[in-house]
């Protein structure tokens, strides 16, 4: 399917379009990759990277304005309650307090949500409290001490209400009901093949994943100003600027147009910043006082104030033939969405296309489902929904290789997916599917030095130098996982990017600027933009200009997409930039199109070589398009049978891991960490590693340490003291294998990096801990009293 296109082409002043056409005439022709320095395919530097490591770079924390408030956000202790009165005249008769806000001050819709609009912008005596950390006041003040003093001067009288908790409960009948609807967020049914199918070896098991925190470099924060004339401009930081816009528009009652929001530094994302937080109490506080209103939240408050990865139970069945033949899979998953909707209806969704792992399965019947409780709400987080399940998906193959006395590698090659394997919606991999080729290329990789426990580095023990036992207890173990996920919006969402490029005849040179809404939170979005349009106009200058709502929508920077479908933009636009460009230089010469071949690989040094020299073709204007960039079509989900072409493309990766554990003190060191995954295309290799240690890392963090501990529907660890994420000392040596095999429907070829490392990581780091210790190990992450036997 080839894109579409949207919008205008706009010659500058003096230029003219060939005679009687107004739009191209010619298809797009192949061509050379031009080559000039930072195109695709290079280790391109990036324009933040100095900045960054230097500590320069301005994120949205750094935002500041003449005569601005501080605005700070009144919460609820309780995780269940009914508000039974608030008193904030305390509040607003402190000196220095602009404003306090309720929920009777929205003036517009007040609710907001991604998929289902179910969350208050502030909780009222009208329905209940749903969770630790609900928003009930906001106030504005000129200085942030100021705000947080009148925040602790706010009365609100609760009557307190038994919070609803367990997942599984949640879907009984007679569990109170959190919403109107039930708490039932989504049923998501598959059934694919012999429902009644038997199998002569069969292995049940029962897994629990814990709450992780996306837990990124910067806590929300945003400025929002107000523009006289009724309306704001936000400057934030999020993944999605259209949604957040369209949001914020409703509730403050305003047309999208009245409100504008420009993205400014983003300190890391991981599916965190795709929920509104601060940005309609911001702009709410800047309407209302008429004055520039900054929010900055604690670390403390950010545990309290975004989504996290969905928590959940997962009880599973595998059946096979004695050969090692998987014939059918059953599942049940159920996740613990929290409090409101967030993202968790396509969280289910890929819960359960995902659930029975990159394999050949004939047989399946899957039900998935997410339901409200009073814990915190729930959303995206890198690899959503897939990275639960290949943690069960892959403990179940291990432990079907057991029952079978099989070589778990083998058992995995033998029923690897390939390309035309039907998935259990029915949807056929298009498309290199390599499982097989990644699991022999990890098994392959040399094995790490074994540890000298004769004379043991103490430095390199489990624990490090404060290990008190030596080493006498250390066992090493191998294990390995393999995962897979969609790549871009699925089940018929409306996916699309656009991308305004324009090439400029400029003093300096020829210049190309790039346009977009797509958000730059870390992953290096912005170079892989500026490499493919000096690729696509052997332009070297190239500045990519602020994203913005004042360009169309670009999506949201997650499911792995935004190469793939801003990319995609960017590609487009600078192809017809290109044409344009050739066809002016045409007529400047006064020769038929015809006549002149439009395949010239580079725009500045024409075919036949004659007055093509970018800067005369320039000479008066500049050359502009806008191009809206979809890719192809998918559908939802049949509901009662789950079938459909619900996905775009899938990334598959696959890890093994090497531990040393200490079984006696119940601590582990991850030794190494080999991966191999298709890319489809390297555009920017160094990158490429970037994004595969990163998701890597985290996976070693859900397997052994990152954990936000939900007691009775309360937070106790919001804090990196006590929530704790891997540092240099926990990371191991990561040995890569990249391969390039190619999509035919993605620009470039190109799938979808940053995700797949986190889903295949985390099963890899449990297994290798089985073999080491012999325990079942069926909950993540590993706690030492599970290693030592304390605990199951």
């Amino acid at each position: 399917m080839m894109p579409s296109a949207s919008g205008t082409i706009r010659i500058g002043p003096g230029a003219t379009t060939l005679p009687g056409r107004s739009a191209p005439t010619v298809p797009i022709a192949p061509h050379e990759p031009v080559r000039v320095r930072g195109g695709i395919g290079e280790n391109a530097p990036r324009p933040d990277g100095i900045p960054k490591v230097k500590g320069e770079f301005a994120y949205s924390s750094d935002l500041w304005a003449e005569g601005m408030l501080w605005g700070v956000t009144v919460r609820s202790p309780y995780p269940r309650a009914r508000i039974v009165s608030i008193d904030t005249a305390a509040a607003a008769a402190l000196p220095g307090v602009a404003s306090v806000l309720l929920a009777h001050d929205v003036p517009g819709r007040r609710h907001f949500g991604m998929e289902i609009i179910d969350q208050p912008v502030l909780a009222s005596a009208a329905e209940e409290i749903r969770y630790q950390g609900e928003a009930v006041a906001i106030i504005a003040a000129d200085e942030p001490e100021t705000a947080r003093r009148a925040a602790a001067l706010v009365r609100v009288e609760y009557e307190e209400l038994e919070p609803v908790t367990d997942p599984e409960a949640a879907l009984l009948p007679g569990t109170p009901h959190l919403h109107a609807g039930g708490n039932i967020t989504r049923h998501v049914k598959i059934r694919h093949g012999d429902q009644d199918v038997t199998a002569a070896v069969v292995v049940r098991g029962s897994y629990e994943v814990g709450m992780q925190d996306q837990a990124f470099l910067g806590p929300e924060s945003g400025l929002a100003v107000p523009d006289g004339a009724g309306g704001v401009d936000l400057f934030i930081s999020t993944q999605w600027l259209h949604i957040d816009r369209d949001q914020v528009a409703a509730c403050l009652g305003l047309e999208p147009p009245q409100v504008r929001l420009t993205l400014a530094g983003v300190g890391g994302a991981f599916g965190a910043r795709e929920d509104i937080s601060l940005q309609v109490h911001c702009c709410l506080l800047a309407l209302r006082t008429g004055r520039p209103v900054k929010m900055m939240y604690s670390r403390e408050e950010s545990f309290f104030g975004h989504v996290h990865r969905h928590p959940g139970v997962l009880h599973y069945e595998h059946g096979a033939t004695r050969d090692g033949d998987l014939v059918y899979v059953r599942c049940r998953i159920v996740l613990d969405g929290g409090a409101y909707a967030s993202s968790s209806r396509a969280v289910a969704a890929n819960a359960a296309c995902f659930s029975c792992g990159p394999y050949e399965v004939p047989n399946a019947t899957i039900d998935s489902f997410v339901s409200y409780t009073n814990n915190p709400p729930c959303g995206a987080m890198r690899g959503f929904g897939a990275v639960q399940t290949a943690f069960a998906h892959e403990s179940q193959m291990d432990k079907l290789a057991a029952a079978l006395g099989m070589d778990p590698v083998e058992l995995r090659i033998r029923n690897a997916m390939k390309e035309g394997t039907a998935l259990p919606t029915g949807q056929r991999v298009e498309g290199a599917a390599p499982v097989a080729e990644l699991l022999r290329s990890i098994r392959d990789m040399p094995a790490p030095p074994a540890l000298d426990l004769e004379h043991p580095d103490l430095r390199l023990l489990p624990g490090g130098v404060a290990n008190t036992t030596h080493g006498e207890g250390v066992t090493r173990g191998v294990g390995y996982g393999v995962g897979f996920k969609n790549v871009c919006f699925a089940e018929g969402f409306n996916d699309y990017s656009t991308a305004r490029v324009r090439l400029d005849g400029t003093p300096d040179g020829p210049t190309v600027y790039i346009h977009t809404a797509a958000s730059e939170v870390g992953q290096g979005l912005t170079t892989i933009l500026a490499q493919i349009a000096r690729t696509e106009l052997g332009v070297e200058r190239v500045i990519v200009l602020p994203a913005d709502t004042n360009v169309g929508g670009a999506g949201s920077t997650s499911a792995s997409r935004q190469t793939y479908m801003t990319g995609g933009a960017v590609k487009a636009a600078c192809e017809v930039v290109r044409r344009r460009v050739l066809e002016r230089a045409i007529e400047q010469l006064g020769e038929n199109p015809g006549d002149l071949s439009l395949e010239a690989p580079d725009i500045v040094s024409h075919a036949r070589g004659v007055l093509t020299d970018l800067e005369t073709v320039l000479a008066d204007g500049h050359v502009e398009e806008t191009f809206e960039y979809h890719h192809r079509k998918t559908w939802p989900l049949d509901p009662e049978t789950g079938q459909g072409e619900a996905h775009v493309q899938f990334a598959f990766a696959a890890h093994r891991a090497t531990v040393d554990v200490d079984t006696e003190l119940g601590l582990v060191r991850v030794v190494e960490m080999a991966t191999a995954q298709d890319v489809g295309k390297a555009l920017n290799p160094q990158a490429v590693e970037g994004q595969i240690e990163g998701g890597t890392s985290q996976g070693v963090g859900f397997a052994l340490m990152e954990e936000i501990q939900v007691v009775d529907g309360r937070i106790i660890n919001p804090s990196f003291t006590d929530y704790l994420i891997p540092t240099i000392l926990d990371m191991p040596k990561v040995v890569m294998d990249i391969m390039e095999l190619g999509d035919p429907h993605a620009p470039y070829g190109v799938k979808g990096v940053g995700e797949p490392p986190s889903i295949s990581s985390t099963p890899a780091v449990v297994a290798a801990i089985r073999q080491a210790t012999g325990r079942e190990l069926a909950r993540i992450p590993v706690r030492p009293d599970q290693i030592v036997g304390i605990a199951p």
